[in-house]
């Protein structure tokens, strides 16, 4: 009884095994396989992969954030669920291979001569005749004809009769197993190439990311790869002069070192450009000194042209700020004072600002760029020049809330233009809370005139806005920058106010002075309402002053609001210059123009969120290559299953196999007597056109009278 039992038990697992082994070489298990790969492509092409963390938070909130974490979706290619898919897919192919080779090598061999004259009889193209010849002779005739057609050939005795068995095209069996273990070699290599190996360290050795700042040398060894790691991919940054023993591998939270056999100095980076802007050459000239010999050379990187060394490949990537070295002058941005002081720092590095409006900030400079190639059609209104022909209410209505504008908007048309190098920084308060800004050193042109691009914005996430700061006749920022600091002096905007009711009401008779009077009121309060004295600043302040006027005569209001708020600026800007000793400007276009723009700077740079602008004076460059290190000790195998796979698709879509039978017996009168059928793996247009052919070839020979042919 036990021993029965013990046997049920055997052939159950074996079923069960066989069930599986069936499962996984199945035709529809691989397909499901193949679509979950393609779902998890899509994804990984739609989603960038291994970006910083907190570019994911940003796109994605904290809750998605978390969900598509634990999904592995920020770098789809190496998570858990990917890699265990692929794994199917190997052993899913390589049971179908080992499964059906064999069967189909076996086939290919055979001469499947094991057919009967009926078998033959119920073949589709067939064809049967006599022939005033021996059976012998037919038979020999039979062989050169398929001999010329590329048969192989067999002849089979049958007793009474003999068979001519043959065919052509049996490699198109060795397509599918080619093709099919290309897909094994592939994923192998593939998986070579993946970040298993790290993994494994970080599971056995205890290798854990660096999530610091520091030197890359005194960089504990947890956080450190060996040189001999099988298989990385990273990237190292190399300012011109200075060198690199270690590449960069990013993970999920931090970085881990790769130590490198040699070290890669930059002794010069190249860089040319499109009109565009767009990079059409960058390459590295780099020297290579082995750790091992000590020997060192020279070579030049370029894109699509890598050096290889010691079994890794140094691609050029791209390229960045190597720390050059920048000069600015900083303007108060509140307040009345306009006290300009020196500053100066290194892209990478920090500077500290004490005393900006009783408080400490710090200068995080993140980028430099020496130029920069901006679409500039439509009169740049792409840099969202100011409209000089928007009434008060147009201007308001298409938008009040926009303090800021973008400095790349959208346009149909093209007209690049250089509009010269910038500066990128974040200005960060004791707290922590930082703004970036990113400012252009030269005024750039456009419709309404010169201005200076100061652009900020709160997150990174977020687009650049940008104030337009007008160019004064020296193309500098400092007429601008005193009518800022007027504007927020009480005394000067009392000394304004005065001056432009004189100069709008000249008189001595009681009643202009009456009128004089109350017109100086009028625009002392409407300097304070720009101002901001009141609550809200800018044309914010004066749109919602404006609203509580009637409706049905707020066109009218605004109208003499901002001609006597634009005459008073004027007056505002006379007074800070004769203040200061500067002769007062002259009442012409370009002044006029030059006022229009700055007052809609002021009203915009109640928005500015700094309590400085910084211009850039003076810069020096320095220039930095990326380079990509990797180590693929999968790619021949890779190049080797993509080979194997070209050849297996030729061999099954241009290789067709084909066998012919052919029945030869002797008739009562001594001739041989013939019944040919023909078969292929796949039938076609120009399978019946070549059967077609070798049937007349066969039985017009020494033919006496055939008989009906059938096919």
């Amino acid at each position: 009884m036990e021993t029965t039992t013990s046997g049920l038990q055997l052939n159950t697992r074996r079923r069960w095994l066989a069930d599986t082994v069936e499962l996984l070489s199945s035709m529809r298990f691989a397909i499901s396989l193949l679509t979950l790969i393609a779902i998890a492509s899509v994804i990984g092409t739609v989603l960038k992969q291994n970006e910083p963390m907190n570019n994911y938070v940003n796109q994605f909130g904290p809750f998605w954030f978390e969900v598509f974490s634990k999904l592995g979706l920020y770098a789809v290619y190496s998570a858990w669920w990917f890699l265990l898919i692929m794994a199917f897919l190997v052993v899913s192919t390589s049971l179908c291979v080992v499964r059906n080779a064999p069967k189909m090598l076996k086939d290919a061999r055979s001469w499947r001569e094991n057919v009967r004259e009926q078998s033959l009889r119920n073949f589709h193209h067939k064809a049967e005749w006599q022939a005033a010849m021996a059976p012998a002779e037919l038979i020999r005739h039979a062989l050169g004809r398929l001999h010329e057609d590329g048969y192989k050939t067999k002849v089979v005795n049958k007793g009474e009769a003999a068979l001519v068995t043959a065919k052509r095209g049996g490699a198109s069996k060795w397509g599918y197993i080619f093709a099919h273990s290309a897909i094994v070699i592939i994923c192998l290599g593939g998986l070579l190439d993946s970040d298993l190996p790290i993994r494994f360290q970080e599971a056995v050795y205890g290798k854990t990311p660096f999530d610091g700042n520091g030197i890359i040398a005194q960089i504990p060894a947890r956080h450190r790869l060996s040189e001999s790691n099988p298989s990385f991919r990273g990237n190292t940054f190399i300012p011109e002069g200075a060198s690199s023993n270690a590449a960069i591998l990013p993970r999920a939270k931090g970085v881990l070192i790769q130590d490198l056999p040699f070290t890669i100095q930059l002794d010069k980076f190249i860089i040319e450009h499109y009109s565009t802007g767009m990079p059409k050459l960058f390459a590295s000239e780099v020297t290579v000194i082995d750790h091992d010999t000590g020997k060192r050379f020279s070579t030049v990187i370029k894109v699509n042209q890598p050096l290889i060394h010691k079994g890794m490949a140094l691609y050029q990537s791209s390229f960045d700020d190597g720390g050059s070295k920048l000069k600015l002058l900083g303007y108060p941005m509140s307040g009345s004072a306009q006290t300009t002081f020196a500053i100066a720092g290194e892209v990478g590095g920090s500077t500290p600002i004490a005393g900006l409006q009783g408080a400490d900030y710090t200068v995080e400079w993140s980028g430099f760029r020496p130029f920069n190639v901006e679409n500039m059609v439509n009169d740049g209104q792409d840099v969202r020049a100011v409209n000089p022909d928007q009434s008060f209410n147009e201007r308001f209505s298409a938008g009040l809330n926009k303090q800021l504008g973008s400095a790349a908007k959208g346009a149909d048309g093209k007209e690049f233009r250089n509009i010269g190098p910038s500066v990128q920084y974040k200005l960060r308060d004791k707290t922590g809370q930082a703004h970036e800004f990113h400012n252009y050193m030269l005024p750039v042109q456009t419709a309404a005139g010169e201005v200076f691009l100061a652009g900020m914005r709160d997150s990174p996430s977020e687009n650049f806005r940008y104030l337009r700061i007008p160019a004064d006749e020296n193309d500098s920022v400092a007429e601008w920058m005193r009518l800022r600091a007027a504007l927020m002096n009480p005394e000067l905007r009392a000394q304004a106010a005065q001056r432009y009711a004189a100069r709008a009401l000249p008189g001595t008779a009681a009643e202009t002075v009456k009128l004089r009077e109350q017109l100086q009121a009028s625009a002392q309060r409407g300097l304070g309402i720009f101002a901001g004295v009141e609550q809200d600043a800018g044309y914010i302040a004066v749109s919602r002053f404006l609203q509580k006027v009637p409706s049905a005569q707020q066109e009218k209001a605004a109208e003499i609001f901002m001609k006597i708020l634009n005459g008073t600026l004027w007056d505002l800007w006379q007074t800070a210059r004769i203040k200061d000793g500067v002769k007062p400007a002259e009442p012409s276009e370009k002044n006029a123009q030059f006022m229009q723009l700055a007052a809609s700077a002021l009203a915009d740079s109640f928005a500015y969120g700094a309590p400085v602008y910084l211009q850039l004076k003076d810069f020096t460059e320095v220039k930095a290559s990326v380079l990509q290190v990797t180590r693929s000790p999968g790619k021949n195998v890779v190049y080797l299953g993509c080979l194997l796979l070209v050849l297996g698709i030729f061999a099954m879509l241009y290789i067709r196999e084909r066998r012919v039978w052919i029945w030869v017996k002797s008739s009562q009168s001594g001739n041989a007597q013939a019944l040919m059928a023909m078969n292929a793996q796949r039938k076609t247009l120009d399978f019946d056109k070549e059967f077609e052919v070798l049937r007349q070839q066969l039985t017009q020979t020494g033919a006496a009278a055939p008989e009906k042919l059938s096919n």
